[in-house]
């Protein structure tokens, strides 16, 4: 009898989402809904409607067929809470609602296109960030509760490469002023609201030097910066991957395979095969393409053939990286990701594989208990899960990078070293479902959301 009324539930559910979709701002379509929602205990869904229908109480229902600028705001009040729960596909759906009432609400293009590339839906998410930044450069989410801290976060507004910090900042209490300054005029860089602290978003150090002009305009504005300015720039720089090997050096019992980066394809193969001998760099080789983020673009290459074929198809600089088998006695590989907030290193996650392209979302860890197991062990106890040499390696790989924030992807090898995959400020790091599979995670992440929100509040208190 449960089961059927469960069953019931998600059918009433879905019919009105279908007709919400038809009538978003049908206040009696989102009563029902709201009920329809805490019966089945969905929290974050009931929030978002509640929070709307408070809204449409204030506004009043919409006259006639001519909704205005505020209803579109509880609209994406909607979406926004859907998005700060992990719920992206609602969160699209509420967004594209808001921007049909709404085509000129930058706030709602910027976030929609930040959901989409989460769901891998990047073109259209080019689309809505270039229409957020022709209409605003300065975005401001206030606090939603007593204004603590006021934090600016320098990204960039055309293209990716910004970390994903909105996860780590406390909305309660912190104010986000977010500006895309690479597509502002430097006289904008004088009129920025009131703020405490500086964090640099752009993380990504080739889109940072994207062009020279970029790479200027932030050195200009780094110099110019009157308050505490968190993941500088010129640290931001010393994390290229083909600077990685040489950022590194020194550091006991850490790998860091040789990388080199192309800016132009060879012009045929006997210079790629000299280009490999004067990087020393042998094969097999991982190509990757500049920018890029989650194994996009990322191909193995055995033979010096497959290589250059390949280089053909990538339409950009690239890097070529060493390719170091490290699969395990198990046939695994595995991939642990450290975080360091202030140079302190926190376990965020391990997943485990049987491919080399190692990525937790498609490493089935969910229906691997023992995988599980294996991850909460490290995030319970990484000294233990690593061993000393290793638990020591990291720390010291954090030392050097010298970021408030950032991070590094590395695997264990036979002997007991850290073998390095990437180091730098573009680590992501997220609340999980409170009852899902990975929800062990929860209280590691929360003391790394605690760490930075400390290391802001510290810098904003100078």
């Amino acid at each position: 009898m449960a089961d059927v009324l469960i069953a019931s539930e998600a059918d009433s559910i879905e019919a009105l989402s279908q007709a919400l979709d038809a009538a978003p701002l049908d206040i009696g379509l989102h009563t029902r809904m709201l009920a329809a929602l805490r019966a089945a205990q969905d929290l974050a869904g009931s929030a978002a409607h509640e929070l709307a229908l408070a809204a449409f109480g204030l506004l009043g229902a919409t006259h006639g067929d001519q909704p205005t600028d505020q209803h579109a705001l509880v609209l994406y009040n909607i979406a926004t809470v859907y998005a700060m729960n992990g719920r992206r596909k609602d969160a699209i759906r509420w967004y594209r609602h808001t921007l049909r009432v709404d085509p000129a609400l930058a706030i709602a293009h910027q976030n929609l296109a930040a959901t989409l590339d989460r769901e891998g839906l990047a073109d259209e998410a080019r689309v809505h960030r270039e229409r957020a930044y022709r209409l605003q450069r300065v975005f401001v989410d206030p606090a939603i509760s007593a204004e603590q801290l006021r934090v600016l976060i320098l990204g960039v507004g055309q293209g990716t490469g910004n970390v994903p910090i909105d996860a780590l900042l406390d909305a309660q209490t912190t104010t986000r002023i977010r500006y895309a300054i690479d597509c502002a005029d430097e006289a904008e860089d004088a009129q920025l609201p009131p703020h405490d602290v500086v964090f640099n978003g752009i993380g990504d150090a080739d889109v940072a030097a994207r062009t020279p002009e970029l790479a200027a305009r932030l050195a200009r504005f780094a110099a110019r910066c009157e308050r505490p300015l968190l993941n500088a720039p010129e640290a931001i720089g010393r994390t290229h991957r083909h600077r990685l090997e040489t950022l590194l050096d020194g550091v006991p019992d850490v790998i860091v395979p040789r990388c080199v980066r192309f800016d132009e394809r060879p012009s045929n193969v006997d210079e790629l095969a000299a280009h490999l001998a004067q990087a020393k760099l042998t094969l097999p080789l991982l190509l990757r393409p500049l920018a890029a983020h989650g194994g996009e673009g990322v191909t193995l290459h055995a033979s010096i053939e497959s290589l250059w074929h390949a280089l053909a198809d990538v339409d950009a600089p690239c890097y070529l990286t060493a390719f170091h088998d490290f699969r395990a006695a198990d046939g695994h590989y595995r991939k642990y990701r450290t975080l360091f907030v202030a140079g302190e290193p926190y376990p965020y996650h391990l997943a485990i594989s049987r491919h080399w392209m190692v990525h937790y979302f498609s490493a089935e860890m969910a229906g691997n208990p023992w995988k599980l197991n294996e991850e909460q062990h490290f995030l319970a106890d990484p000294r233990a899960a690593l061993g000393e040499r290793a638990n020591d390696a990291i720390r010291a790989i954090g030392e050097r990078l010298g970021l408030a924030y950032g991070g590094v992807d590395f695997t264990l090898t036979a002997d007991g070293r850290v073998l390095v995959f990437e180091a730098n400020a573009t680590m992501l790091a997220h609340r999980e479902t409170p009852h899902g599979p990975f929800a062990h995670k929860n209280r590691t992440i929360e003391r790394i959301i605690d760490a930075f929100g400390r290391m802001l509040r510290d810098a904003g208190a100078r």
